[in-house]
């Protein structure tokens, strides 16, 4: 069976549908209440993590994040209630927005440690890769539609790919390693998704093999260096963390024995890492370490729990959606997700390298709150319009 046969949605046996009281409209509870979860999480772990950070405002930072949520959750009900179909109409200007707003963060962008990655705005720093994130899927997805029926030709999968490979090669440039991974991830599914033949894959997984080893190993031999000085620390903190700890790899150090001491159920006020900021960037890229220190590993199981539920929650909805745009749309908020969550936790815990990439829900940032509530939404009306056509037609879908 191919995978895009697999996605192809199905009568089930009979169960309630929810709804949303006035409105009218289904949704997945479920998918809900995990946001909801994982939104409280993230607040008291910002709010626990930063009341000493700004002098006199012990909440500067719980508000902003606050703020964040309120503004995703009114642009994700606008997106529920719209049929998310109607963007696959609008994928030439949606594509165009994703480039132009990238290009807009390198002519305008502010410079933080190297890197030309945000716009800085009156209340928070506009990253344009973290919407380019939601505009990716929404876009590539419509594409991959309209050459749905040439997916086994592989001048398609190499024009899709190339779609996706365009805005990852922009935002590498700024330099922003961790998100362009993201988008090759979101590609590479979409194209799953929609049943590229194995063998297209195994050609990029080939090709893939070539680049890196041209990248790390053939030409810096040959004195051409491809990686930026902080990459090449950061890989090598990752594959010798006791050579580095002082230096590249002391991030990652401090990471794990901030989890490490939190055992079974934290540290709580006594989370000296934190406290004393021996964890830098703890309210952002290690902000699951903050949760492993105070929580310890009751704290940890739940967050990861309640992202286990989102994840499941996308999945069900992928295979329930009425068409093959939602369910493209709906398996590239997968991937988008669920490799930011894999690599955040991950070089927390020193088995991956650290790249920068947000914990979704968790981590402070406006844009990535923001955009990951688009997502959200979108999710939320594949569901709703799902179940909508399974009623129309006389069938009532499992929950």
């Amino acid at each position: 069976m191919s995978a895009r046969t697999a996605i192809q949605p199905a009568a089930q046996e009979t169960v309630a549908v929810p709804r949303s009281g006035g409105l009218g409209l289904p949704f997945d509870p479920v998918l809900l209440l995990a946001v909801l979860g994982l939104a409280a999480c993230s607040l008291i772990t910002v709010a626990a993590a930063t009341s000493d950070d700004i002098a006199g405002d012990p909440h500067y930072f719980l508000k902003r994040q606050a703020i964040y949520f309120v503004v995703g959750a009114a642009a994700a009900a606008l997106l529920w209630r719209l049929d998310y179909s109607r963007l696959r109409e609008l994928r030439h200007a949606v594509y165009g927005l994703l480039i132009a707003s990238i290009f807009a963060v390198m002519a305008l962008g502010s410079v933080a440690r190297g890197s030309r990655r945000a716009i800085d705005l009156p209340f928070f720093s506009f990253q344009a890769s973290e919407l380019g994130k939601v505009l990716l899927v929404v876009s590539l997805a419509a594409f991959t539609v309209e050459a749905s029926r040439k997916l086994a030709d592989r001048r398609t999968t190499a024009r899709v790919l190339l779609l996706g490979l365009v805005p990852a090669a922009l935002v590498m440039l700024q330099p922003d390693l961790g998100s362009a991974l993201v988008f090759i991830a979101i590609t590479l599914t979409i194209l799953f998704v929609a049943g590229t033949p194995w063998q297209h894959f195994a050609a990029l997984g080939a090709l893939a093999l070539i680049a890196v080893t041209l990248a790390l190993i053939v030409l810096p031999a040959a004195g051409v260096s491809v990686l930026h000085g902080y990459q090449k620390d950061r890989l090598t903190a990752f594959l010798h963390p006791s050579q580095t700890a002082n230096r590249a790899g002391y991030q990652q150090n401090q990471s794990r024995i901030a989890i490490g001491s939190g055992e079974k159920t934290g540290r709580g006020n006594r989370a000296t890492q934190t406290k004393y900021n021996f964890l830098p960037e703890h309210h952002t890229d290690f902000i699951f370490a903050v949760v492993g220190e105070r929580w310890g590993f009751a704290g940890a199981a739940l967050v990861l729990s309640l992202y286990a539920l989102i994840i499941w929650r996308c999945l069900r909805i992928l295979t329930i959606s009425k068409n093959l745009y939602g369910a493209l749309v709906a398996g590239g908020i997968v991937a988008m997700l669920l490799f930011q969550v894999f690599v955040n936790v991950g070089m927390t815990v020193g088995i991956m390298p650290i790249t920068g990439i947000p914990l979704p829900l968790m981590s402070y940032g406006g844009s990535s709150i923001i955009a990951t509530m688009l997502a959200i939404g979108l999710l939320q009306s594949i569901y709703a319009q799902g179940r909508a056509a399974a009623a129309s037609k006389g069938r009532v879908l499992t929950f």
